[in-house]
Protein backbone atom coordinates (compact mmCIF):
# COMPACT_ATOMS: atom_id res chain seq x y z
CA UNK A 1 0.00 0.00 0.00
CA UNK A 2 1.15 3.36 -1.10
CA UNK A 3 1.81 5.70 2.02
CA UNK A 4 -0.42 8.88 2.16
CA UNK A 5 1.61 12.08 1.36
CA UNK A 6 1.37 15.85 3.06
CA UNK A 7 2.97 18.86 0.95
CA UNK A 8 4.58 16.19 -1.05
CA UNK A 9 6.47 14.74 2.41
CA UNK A 10 5.99 10.97 2.62
CA UNK A 11 4.25 10.13 5.59
CA UNK A 12 5.21 6.76 7.40
CA UNK A 13 2.56 4.15 7.98
CA UNK A 14 1.43 4.15 12.00
CA UNK A 15 3.27 3.83 14.15
CA UNK A 16 2.32 0.81 16.94
CA UNK A 17 4.52 2.08 19.71
CA UNK A 18 1.79 5.17 20.80
CA UNK A 19 -1.07 3.04 20.57
CA UNK A 20 0.64 0.58 23.00
CA UNK A 21 1.10 3.47 25.33
CA UNK A 22 -2.78 3.79 25.67
CA UNK A 23 -4.45 2.32 28.56
CA UNK A 24 -7.51 1.54 26.91
CA UNK A 25 -10.55 -0.40 27.90
CA UNK A 26 -9.00 -4.31 26.91
CA UNK A 27 -5.75 -3.30 29.16
CA UNK A 28 -8.27 -3.37 32.27
CA UNK A 29 -8.29 -6.12 34.05
CA UNK A 30 -11.15 -7.89 33.90
CA UNK A 31 -12.31 -6.60 30.88
CA UNK A 32 -12.61 -7.96 27.44
CA UNK A 33 -13.35 -4.79 25.61
CA UNK A 34 -17.01 -5.26 24.84
CA UNK A 35 -19.86 -2.88 25.94
CA UNK A 36 -21.26 -4.92 28.36
CA UNK A 37 -17.89 -5.59 30.37
CA UNK A 38 -18.16 -4.91 34.61
CA UNK A 39 -14.84 -2.93 34.27
CA UNK A 40 -15.44 -1.26 31.11
CA UNK A 41 -19.15 -0.11 32.48
CA UNK A 42 -17.65 0.80 35.81
CA UNK A 43 -14.71 3.11 34.19
CA UNK A 44 -17.37 4.87 32.02
CA UNK A 45 -19.29 6.05 34.70
CA UNK A 46 -16.36 6.99 36.78
CA UNK A 47 -15.50 8.96 33.86
CA UNK A 48 -19.19 10.72 33.34
CA UNK A 49 -19.53 11.64 37.09
CA UNK A 50 -15.94 12.88 37.43
CA UNK A 51 -16.47 15.36 34.40
CA UNK A 52 -19.92 16.50 35.67
CA UNK A 53 -19.30 17.08 38.90
CA UNK A 54 -15.68 19.15 38.52
CA UNK A 55 -17.69 21.32 35.90
CA UNK A 56 -19.91 21.63 38.56
CA UNK A 57 -17.80 22.85 41.51
CA UNK A 58 -15.92 24.87 39.19
CA UNK A 59 -19.02 27.26 37.66
CA UNK A 60 -20.35 27.53 41.42
CA UNK A 61 -17.06 28.72 42.17
CA UNK A 62 -16.86 30.80 39.70
CA UNK A 63 -20.68 32.13 40.66
CA UNK A 64 -19.56 33.26 44.04
CA UNK A 65 -16.03 34.30 43.53
CA UNK A 66 -13.75 32.13 44.62
CA UNK A 67 -10.16 31.73 43.18
CA UNK A 68 -9.42 28.52 40.98
CA UNK A 69 -8.62 25.43 42.54
CA UNK A 70 -4.91 24.23 42.22
CA UNK A 71 -3.98 21.13 40.41
CA UNK A 72 -3.68 19.65 43.64
CA UNK A 73 -7.32 20.50 45.27
CA UNK A 74 -8.84 19.20 41.95
CA UNK A 75 -6.93 15.78 42.28
CA UNK A 76 -8.35 15.66 46.08
CA UNK A 77 -11.80 16.13 44.76
CA UNK A 78 -11.29 13.76 41.84
CA UNK A 79 -10.30 11.23 44.23
CA UNK A 80 -13.61 11.86 46.60
CA UNK A 81 -15.83 11.96 43.79
CA UNK A 82 -14.42 8.51 42.07
CA UNK A 83 -14.45 7.23 45.65
CA UNK A 84 -18.31 8.17 45.77
CA UNK A 85 -19.51 6.96 42.60
CA UNK A 86 -17.30 3.82 42.96
CA UNK A 87 -19.60 2.89 45.61
CA UNK A 88 -22.77 3.92 43.73
CA UNK A 89 -22.11 1.95 41.03
CA UNK A 90 -21.63 -1.13 43.13
CA UNK A 91 -24.72 0.14 45.03
CA UNK A 92 -26.84 0.03 41.67
CA UNK A 93 -24.84 -3.54 40.12
CA UNK A 94 -26.09 -5.33 43.56
CA UNK A 95 -29.89 -3.86 42.91
CA UNK A 96 -30.30 -5.21 39.72
CA UNK A 97 -27.96 -8.51 40.30
CA UNK A 98 -24.80 -6.96 38.12
CA UNK A 99 -21.92 -8.48 38.04
CA UNK A 100 -19.47 -7.06 40.53
CA UNK A 101 -15.77 -5.94 39.81
CA UNK A 102 -12.85 -7.06 42.40
CA UNK A 103 -11.60 -4.39 45.07
CA UNK A 104 -7.94 -4.41 43.18
CA UNK A 105 -9.80 -3.56 39.48
CA UNK A 106 -11.88 -1.12 41.21
CA UNK A 107 -8.97 0.82 42.36
CA UNK A 108 -6.91 0.10 38.94
CA UNK A 109 -10.07 1.19 37.36
CA UNK A 110 -10.40 4.70 39.50
CA UNK A 111 -6.62 5.10 39.03
CA UNK A 112 -6.64 4.72 35.17
CA UNK A 113 -9.32 7.34 35.55
CA UNK A 114 -7.46 9.88 37.17
CA UNK A 115 -4.19 8.89 34.99
CA UNK A 116 -7.02 10.07 31.86
CA UNK A 117 -8.32 12.86 33.36
CA UNK A 118 -4.94 14.26 35.05
CA UNK A 119 -2.41 13.01 32.94
CA UNK A 120 -2.61 13.13 29.11
CA UNK A 121 -3.76 9.71 28.21
CA UNK A 122 -2.34 8.62 24.12
CA UNK A 123 -1.31 12.05 24.13
CA UNK A 124 1.60 11.84 26.41
CA UNK A 125 4.06 9.65 25.29
CA UNK A 126 3.57 12.47 21.91
CA UNK A 127 4.22 15.58 23.80
CA UNK A 128 6.90 14.17 26.03
CA UNK A 129 9.05 14.09 22.63
CA UNK A 130 10.84 17.05 22.47
CA UNK A 131 11.49 16.71 18.74
CA UNK A 132 7.50 17.06 17.59
CA UNK A 133 6.09 20.61 16.93
CA UNK A 134 2.19 20.09 16.00
CA UNK A 135 0.13 17.26 16.50
CA UNK A 136 -3.40 17.09 14.19
CA UNK A 137 -5.34 14.77 15.19
CA UNK A 138 -8.90 13.78 13.09
CA UNK A 139 -10.79 10.79 15.19
CA UNK A 140 -8.00 8.08 14.88
CA UNK A 141 -5.79 9.69 12.21
CA UNK A 142 -2.73 11.36 14.10
CA UNK A 143 -0.16 13.32 11.95
CA UNK A 144 2.73 14.91 13.57
CA UNK A 145 5.41 17.27 12.42
CA UNK A 146 8.65 17.49 14.04
CA UNK A 147 10.69 20.47 13.89
CA UNK A 148 13.28 19.78 11.45
CA UNK A 149 10.04 19.54 8.69
CA UNK A 150 9.59 16.07 8.43
CA UNK A 151 5.86 14.47 8.83
CA UNK A 152 4.99 11.07 9.42
CA UNK A 153 1.34 9.53 10.40
CA UNK A 154 0.99 8.03 13.92
CA UNK A 155 -0.97 4.91 15.61
CA UNK A 156 -4.31 6.32 17.34
CA UNK A 157 -4.21 7.81 20.23
CA UNK A 158 -7.94 6.54 21.55
CA UNK A 159 -9.95 4.11 21.28
CA UNK A 160 -12.92 6.05 19.46
CA UNK A 161 -14.25 9.40 18.83
CA UNK A 162 -16.15 9.45 21.72
CA UNK A 163 -12.99 9.13 23.89
CA UNK A 164 -11.34 11.60 21.76
CA UNK A 165 -14.29 14.00 22.31
CA UNK A 166 -13.91 13.31 26.48
CA UNK A 167 -10.15 13.50 26.32
CA UNK A 168 -10.44 17.46 24.85
CA UNK A 169 -13.07 17.95 27.38
CA UNK A 170 -11.53 17.12 30.33
CA UNK A 171 -8.22 18.79 29.32
CA UNK A 172 -10.18 21.77 28.60
CA UNK A 173 -12.50 21.69 31.75
CA UNK A 174 -8.91 22.33 33.65
CA UNK A 175 -7.04 24.30 31.23
CA UNK A 176 -6.46 27.92 31.86
CA UNK A 177 -7.74 29.99 34.73
CA UNK A 178 -10.84 28.84 34.09
CA UNK A 179 -12.99 26.19 32.29
CA UNK A 180 -13.75 25.80 28.66
CA UNK A 181 -16.75 23.88 27.40
CA UNK A 182 -16.30 21.43 24.54
CA UNK A 183 -19.79 19.68 23.36
CA UNK A 184 -22.34 20.47 20.58
CA UNK A 185 -23.54 23.47 22.24
CA UNK A 186 -20.12 25.01 22.08
CA UNK A 187 -18.52 22.57 19.33
CA UNK A 188 -15.19 24.86 18.81
CA UNK A 189 -12.25 25.20 21.99
CA UNK A 190 -9.02 26.87 22.31
CA UNK A 191 -7.07 26.09 25.20
CA UNK A 192 -3.52 25.61 26.85
CA UNK A 193 -2.26 22.05 27.67
CA UNK A 194 -0.21 21.67 30.75
CA UNK A 195 3.65 22.58 29.26
CA UNK A 196 2.06 25.51 27.71
CA UNK A 197 1.64 23.82 24.35
CA UNK A 198 -1.70 25.08 22.65
CA UNK A 199 -4.52 23.16 21.49
CA UNK A 200 -7.34 23.81 19.20
CA UNK A 201 -10.52 21.27 19.00
CA UNK A 202 -13.49 21.35 16.86
CA UNK A 203 -16.58 18.81 16.82
CA UNK A 204 -19.99 18.46 15.62
CA UNK A 205 -18.97 20.96 12.33
CA UNK A 206 -16.56 18.62 10.96
CA UNK A 207 -17.63 14.60 9.82
CA UNK A 208 -14.99 13.95 13.29
CA UNK A 209 -13.38 15.64 15.83
CA UNK A 210 -10.79 17.02 15.18
CA UNK A 211 -8.13 18.36 17.62
CA UNK A 212 -4.36 20.38 16.39
CA UNK A 213 -1.85 21.12 19.46
CA UNK A 214 1.08 23.73 18.67
CA UNK A 215 4.22 23.43 20.56
CA UNK A 216 6.68 25.90 21.12
CA UNK A 217 10.48 25.13 21.23
CA UNK A 218 11.20 28.00 22.87
CA UNK A 219 9.01 28.25 26.51
CA UNK A 220 11.84 30.53 27.79
CA UNK A 221 14.00 32.23 24.87
CA UNK A 222 16.74 35.27 24.78
CA UNK A 223 17.57 37.71 21.84
CA UNK A 224 21.02 35.70 22.03
CA UNK A 225 19.62 32.55 21.71
CA UNK A 226 17.54 33.52 18.42
CA UNK A 227 20.77 34.98 17.08
CA UNK A 228 22.46 31.25 18.02
CA UNK A 229 19.68 29.54 15.89
CA UNK A 230 19.77 31.96 13.08
CA UNK A 231 16.74 33.91 13.28
CA UNK A 232 18.41 37.02 13.79
CA UNK A 233 22.72 38.27 13.16
CA UNK A 234 24.25 40.05 15.23
CA UNK A 235 23.57 43.88 14.17
CA UNK A 236 19.98 42.72 14.60
CA UNK A 237 20.38 41.50 17.98
CA UNK A 238 21.75 44.67 19.34
CA UNK A 239 19.16 46.67 17.01
CA UNK A 240 16.00 45.08 18.81
CA UNK A 241 17.55 44.84 22.65
CA UNK A 242 18.29 48.55 21.87
CA UNK A 243 14.50 48.94 20.29
CA UNK A 244 13.10 47.40 23.71
CA UNK A 245 15.29 49.22 26.32
CA UNK A 246 14.06 52.54 24.81
CA UNK A 247 10.63 51.39 24.74
CA UNK A 248 9.41 51.47 21.35
CA UNK A 249 6.30 50.11 20.45
CA UNK A 250 6.68 47.15 18.83
CA UNK A 251 4.03 44.81 16.67
CA UNK A 252 5.62 41.42 15.56
CA UNK A 253 4.18 40.11 12.13
CA UNK A 254 4.49 37.31 10.00
CA UNK A 255 2.43 34.12 9.12
CA UNK A 256 1.59 30.87 10.88
CA UNK A 257 4.13 28.85 12.33
CA UNK A 258 6.91 31.63 11.20
CA UNK A 259 8.16 32.18 15.07
CA UNK A 260 6.02 35.49 16.52
CA UNK A 261 5.88 34.15 19.78
CA UNK A 262 8.67 33.01 20.14
CA UNK A 263 9.94 36.78 19.20
CA UNK A 264 8.12 38.61 21.53
CA UNK A 265 9.38 36.06 24.49
CA UNK A 266 12.69 36.83 23.20
CA UNK A 267 12.05 40.89 23.26
CA UNK A 268 10.05 40.54 26.88
CA UNK A 269 13.50 38.87 27.54
CA UNK A 270 15.06 41.98 27.41
CA UNK A 271 12.64 43.84 29.52
CA UNK A 272 14.35 45.20 33.08
CA UNK A 273 12.87 42.54 35.27
CA UNK A 274 11.11 45.78 37.82
CA UNK A 275 8.64 46.71 35.33
CA UNK A 276 5.47 45.19 35.72
CA UNK A 277 3.74 43.75 32.60
CA UNK A 278 0.08 42.78 31.97
CA UNK A 279 -0.26 40.45 29.08
CA UNK A 280 -3.25 39.60 27.26
CA UNK A 281 -4.18 36.40 25.40
CA UNK A 282 -7.36 34.88 23.77
CA UNK A 283 -5.47 30.97 25.72
CA UNK A 284 -2.86 31.72 27.95
CA UNK A 285 0.91 30.66 26.45
CA UNK A 286 3.32 33.65 26.45
CA UNK A 287 4.25 32.35 30.11
CA UNK A 288 6.18 35.70 30.74
CA UNK A 289 5.76 35.25 34.56
CA UNK A 290 6.75 31.81 34.89
CA UNK A 291 10.44 32.78 35.08
CA UNK A 292 9.89 35.05 38.22
CA UNK A 293 13.68 36.20 38.49
CA UNK A 294 13.12 37.95 34.96
CA UNK A 295 9.62 38.93 35.28
CA UNK A 296 8.40 38.66 38.70
CA UNK A 297 5.40 41.30 38.61
CA UNK A 298 3.61 39.98 35.78
CA UNK A 299 -0.16 39.57 35.19
CA UNK A 300 -1.26 37.27 32.85
CA UNK A 301 -5.60 37.70 31.56
CA UNK A 302 -7.32 35.84 29.13
CA UNK A 303 -9.98 36.17 27.36
CA UNK A 304 -13.24 34.65 28.74
CA UNK A 305 -15.85 32.98 26.49
CA UNK A 306 -19.52 33.14 26.83
CA UNK A 307 -21.20 30.85 29.18
CA UNK A 308 -24.48 27.99 28.34
CA UNK A 309 -26.73 31.15 28.11
CA UNK A 310 -24.42 33.28 26.02
CA UNK A 311 -23.54 35.84 28.52
CA UNK A 312 -20.28 36.52 30.50
CA UNK A 313 -17.89 36.36 27.97
CA UNK A 314 -14.72 38.88 28.17
CA UNK A 315 -13.32 39.56 24.87
CA UNK A 316 -9.29 40.68 24.75
CA UNK A 317 -10.44 44.20 23.88
CA UNK A 318 -12.29 44.28 27.40
CA UNK A 319 -8.92 42.98 28.91
CA UNK A 320 -6.86 45.97 27.23
CA UNK A 321 -9.34 48.62 28.36
CA UNK A 322 -9.13 47.00 31.82
CA UNK A 323 -5.30 47.00 31.87
CA UNK A 324 -4.93 50.45 31.57
CA UNK A 325 -6.46 50.77 35.68
CA UNK A 326 -3.64 48.36 36.55
CA UNK A 327 -0.69 50.49 36.54
CA UNK A 328 1.52 48.82 33.85
CA UNK A 329 4.49 49.57 32.11
CA UNK A 330 3.76 47.66 29.18
CA UNK A 331 0.81 46.05 27.80
CA UNK A 332 1.51 42.66 25.90
CA UNK A 333 -1.13 41.26 23.64
CA UNK A 334 -0.45 37.66 22.43
CA UNK A 335 -2.52 38.52 19.30
CA UNK A 336 -3.91 41.57 17.69
CA UNK A 337 -7.01 39.64 15.64
CA UNK A 338 -9.87 42.05 15.95
CA UNK A 339 -11.37 45.63 18.03
CA UNK A 340 -8.61 44.84 20.39
CA UNK A 341 -6.31 47.02 18.32
CA UNK A 342 -7.78 50.23 19.21
CA UNK A 343 -7.60 49.73 23.09
CA UNK A 344 -4.11 48.85 22.42
CA UNK A 345 -2.91 51.73 20.26
CA UNK A 346 -4.41 54.06 22.93
CA UNK A 347 -2.61 51.87 25.55
CA UNK A 348 1.15 52.26 23.31
CA UNK A 349 0.46 56.73 23.31
CA UNK A 350 -0.90 56.93 26.59
CA UNK A 351 2.60 56.77 28.25
CA UNK A 352 2.85 52.54 28.42
CA UNK A 353 5.51 53.08 26.03
CA UNK A 354 7.51 49.54 25.12
CA UNK A 355 4.21 47.67 24.40
CA UNK A 356 4.22 44.93 21.94
CA UNK A 357 1.75 42.60 19.90
CA UNK A 358 1.48 40.17 16.99
CA UNK A 359 -0.24 40.20 14.04
CA UNK A 360 -1.02 37.62 11.37
CA UNK A 361 0.65 38.87 7.99
CA UNK A 362 1.95 38.14 5.02
CA UNK A 363 4.49 41.22 4.22
CA UNK A 364 5.33 44.39 7.11
CA UNK A 365 3.75 47.05 4.71
CA UNK A 366 0.38 44.72 5.01
CA UNK A 367 0.38 45.11 8.47
CA UNK A 368 -1.12 48.58 8.39
CA UNK A 369 -3.98 47.72 6.30
CA UNK A 370 -4.56 44.31 8.88
CA UNK A 371 -4.57 46.90 11.39
CA UNK A 372 -7.27 49.45 9.92
CA UNK A 373 -9.46 46.14 8.81
CA UNK A 374 -9.08 45.31 12.51
CA UNK A 375 -9.98 48.93 13.55
CA UNK A 376 -13.00 49.22 11.67
CA UNK A 377 -14.79 46.32 13.53
CA UNK A 378 -14.64 47.62 17.15
CA UNK A 379 -17.55 49.84 18.77
CA UNK A 380 -15.21 52.55 17.95
CA UNK A 381 -15.82 52.60 14.38
CA UNK A 382 -12.86 54.90 13.25
CA UNK A 383 -12.70 55.28 9.57
CA UNK A 384 -9.40 54.52 8.05
CA UNK A 385 -7.72 58.44 8.36
CA UNK A 386 -8.60 58.71 11.73
CA UNK A 387 -7.20 54.74 12.68
CA UNK A 388 -4.28 55.81 10.34
CA UNK A 389 -3.99 58.58 12.90
CA UNK A 390 -4.29 56.45 16.23
CA UNK A 391 -1.72 53.86 14.53
CA UNK A 392 1.27 56.37 13.52
CA UNK A 393 1.18 58.13 16.78
CA UNK A 394 1.32 54.58 18.95
CA UNK A 395 3.41 52.52 17.26
CA UNK A 396 6.83 52.68 16.18
CA UNK A 397 8.31 49.51 14.43
CA UNK A 398 7.40 46.49 12.97
CA UNK A 399 9.33 43.53 13.36
CA UNK A 400 8.99 40.89 9.98
CA UNK A 401 9.10 37.29 10.27
CA UNK A 402 9.42 34.94 7.45
CA UNK A 403 10.80 31.22 6.50
CA UNK A 404 13.28 31.47 3.72
CA UNK A 405 12.76 29.31 0.41
CA UNK A 406 13.28 25.27 0.99
CA UNK A 407 14.46 26.15 4.67
CA UNK A 408 11.65 24.31 6.19
CA UNK A 409 12.62 24.45 9.93
CA UNK A 410 14.23 27.95 9.57
CA UNK A 411 12.79 31.61 10.83
CA UNK A 412 14.48 34.65 9.98
CA UNK A 413 13.78 38.56 10.28
CA UNK A 414 13.38 39.73 7.19
CA UNK A 415 11.94 43.17 7.56
CA UNK A 416 11.93 46.30 9.98
CA UNK A 417 9.75 49.19 9.73
CA UNK A 418 10.05 52.39 11.18
CA UNK A 419 6.33 54.18 11.19
CA UNK A 420 6.92 57.59 10.49
CA UNK A 421 3.54 59.08 9.90
CA UNK A 422 0.38 58.92 8.71
CA UNK A 423 -0.72 60.47 5.52
CA UNK A 424 -4.96 60.12 4.86
CA UNK A 425 -5.43 57.38 3.71
CA UNK A 426 -2.02 55.17 4.21
CA UNK A 427 0.66 54.77 7.15
CA UNK A 428 4.34 56.78 5.91
CA UNK A 429 6.73 54.03 7.26
CA UNK A 430 10.26 53.50 6.40
CA UNK A 431 11.65 49.62 5.49
CA UNK A 432 14.49 50.47 7.55
CA UNK A 433 15.62 46.32 7.18
CA UNK A 434 14.52 44.86 4.23
CA UNK A 435 14.74 41.35 2.78
CA UNK A 436 18.46 40.10 1.71
CA UNK A 437 19.48 37.10 0.83
CA UNK A 438 17.23 33.93 1.49
CA UNK A 439 15.03 37.33 3.26
CA UNK A 440 17.59 37.43 5.99
CA UNK A 441 17.65 41.09 6.91
CA UNK A 442 19.74 43.82 5.21
CA UNK A 443 20.01 47.42 6.31
CA UNK A 444 17.20 49.77 3.92
CA UNK A 445 16.60 52.59 4.17
CA UNK A 446 18.32 54.60 6.88
CA UNK A 447 17.21 55.15 10.43
CA UNK A 448 16.23 58.72 10.93
CA UNK A 449 18.82 60.59 13.11
CA UNK A 450 16.90 61.42 16.05
CA UNK A 451 15.57 57.51 16.07
CA UNK A 452 19.27 56.56 15.84
CA UNK A 453 20.56 58.53 18.62
CA UNK A 454 17.61 57.13 20.83
CA UNK A 455 18.42 53.71 20.24
CA UNK A 456 22.38 54.06 20.59
CA UNK A 457 21.25 55.72 23.49
CA UNK A 458 19.65 52.24 24.94
CA UNK A 459 22.76 50.85 24.17
CA UNK A 460 22.62 50.20 19.98
CA UNK A 461 26.33 49.62 18.29
CA UNK A 462 25.74 51.61 15.39
CA UNK A 463 29.42 50.42 14.02
CA UNK A 464 28.15 46.94 13.20
CA UNK A 465 26.06 48.44 10.45
CA UNK A 466 29.27 48.93 8.33
CA UNK A 467 29.37 45.43 8.09
CA UNK A 468 25.88 44.08 8.72
CA UNK A 469 25.99 41.67 5.56
CA UNK A 470 29.02 40.24 7.65
CA UNK A 471 27.19 38.87 10.38
CA UNK A 472 24.28 36.31 9.46
CA UNK A 473 25.34 32.88 10.01
CA UNK A 474 26.51 30.79 6.97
Amino acid sequence: MTAPYLNHTPIPAPQPAVAASLPGPSDLPGSDGQSGSPALRLRQRLREELSARLSERIRADEDAGYPAMTPTQRRVLAEAVLADAAEAHTQTELARGGQLVAPEVEQRVIDAVLDEVFGLAGLEPLLRNPDIENININGDRVFVRYADGRRERLAPVVASDAELVQLIRDLAARSGVEERRFDRGSPIVNFQLPGGARASAVMAVTARPSVSIRRHRFARVTLAELRHHGTIDQVLESFLQAMVRARRNVLITGGAAVGKTTMLRALAAAIPPWERLITIEDVLELGLGDDVQAHPDVVAMQAREANIEGQGAISQSDLVWQSLRMSPDRVIVGEVRGPEVIPLTNAMSMGNDGSMGTLHCSTSKGAFTKLAAYAVQGPERLSLEATNLLVASALHFVVHLAKPRGEERQRVVSSIREVIDADGHQIVSNEVWRPGKNLCAIPGVPLRSETLDELIAAGFDADLLDRAEEWWPR
